[in-house]
């Protein structure tokens, strides 16, 4: 019994030698899998960065593109607006010029002779305020 033990033992033995060198050797290959993956992952990512890299450097420069477009555009339409204000002021004081003038002339027509009188007295003021500075 002794030597039929001793050589199931030495059987056992062998078998989990065998096992343990097979589960090594699928460890071992499954590493080297795991790292050539891994590399491969890491080359992957690297490219996915560059390629959102790029994407953004495109975003920012359109981004600047349009906020130049946009501010062009808000200076074109202010320009547009500041001169139709100087251009309806301009007209609005030529249209009070004019009725003025017509509304002077109106009564001119209406009292010539006071008229002369208010001339002639508007003559003698400047007239002093002119010789006092001489």
């Amino acid at each position: 019994m002794n030597t039929t033990a001793s050589a199931q033992a030495s059987n056992l033995k062998d078998d989990i030698s065998d096992r343990i060198n097979k589960s090594a050797s699928k460890i071992g290959d499954q590493a080297g899998s795991a790292t050539t993956d891994l590399a491969e992952d890491m080359r992957n990512l690297k490219a996915d960065m560059a390629s959102i890299q790029q994407t953004l450097t495109k975003l920012a420069s359109n981004a600047g593109a349009e906020a130049y477009k946009t501010a062009q555009s808000i200076g074109s339409t202010v320009a547009s607006q500041a001169t139709d204000i100087a251009s309806n002021a301009i007209s609005g004081a030529q249209d009070q010029a004019k009725t003025f003038a017509s509304e002077l002339e109106n009564r001119a027509r209406a009292n010539p002779l006071g008229t002369i009188g208010a001339t002639l007295v508007v003559g003698i003021v400047i007239g002093m305020l002119s010789r006092g500075r001489g």
